[in-house]
């Protein structure tokens, strides 16, 4: 998983364009999983997700994505569960404090996002906290319901 992991980062230009391109298919169909119905597309969909994602980018399932705004790096990958930014503890050849054996995911976040179109997205992540309600959801699925019609008080959990 880990080689998958960085080579997803190192081509995350690639990556970018092709997750661009799943999400108009996947907005698109946005009636149909409106008419089949949200909740019961939640864990079939989550299953999928958990599948691809989890072969390219070692995801964790929190069900609110920033793989785009991280150079497709999942943060969620930190030893220390660092969502928004790095520790300070990363050793000067990129590697983690905690766990020398693997490079700091927010080092490879940052190098990931310098190849992407949107590369200054990682800089505005320090802003919105973790939602540990979400965790295992379809963060796909979420994307759909929000564009459909604009979350009101609801966080964006199944429903």
């Amino acid at each position: 998983m880990y080689a998958v992991r960085r080579w997803s980062v190192r081509h995350s230009a690639f990556m970018e364009r092709f997750y661009e391109g799943f999400a108009r298919l996947f907005l698109g169909l946005g009636p149909l999983w409106r008419l089949i119905g949200h909740r019961r597309l939640e864990a079939p969909l989550a299953a999928v997700e958990r599948r691809a994602k989890g072969f390219f980018f070692d995801c964790r399932m929190c069900g609110q994505c920033v793989l785009s705004s991280t150079g497709m790096a999942c943060p969620m990958n930190c030893p220390k569960a660092l969502r928004n930014g790095p520790c300070g503890g990363v050793a000067p050849d990129g590697g983690c404090e905690i766990d020398p054996t693997m490079r700091c995911v927010w080092v490879e976040a940052w190098e990931g996002s310098r190849a992407m179109r949107r590369g200054d997205a990682i800089t505005a992540l320090g802003a919105t906290p973790l939602d540990n309600r979400l965790e295992g959801t379809s963060s796909w699925l979420r994307e759909v319901r929000q564009a459909q019609s604009p979350p009101e008080d609801d966080p964006g959990t199944p429903g």
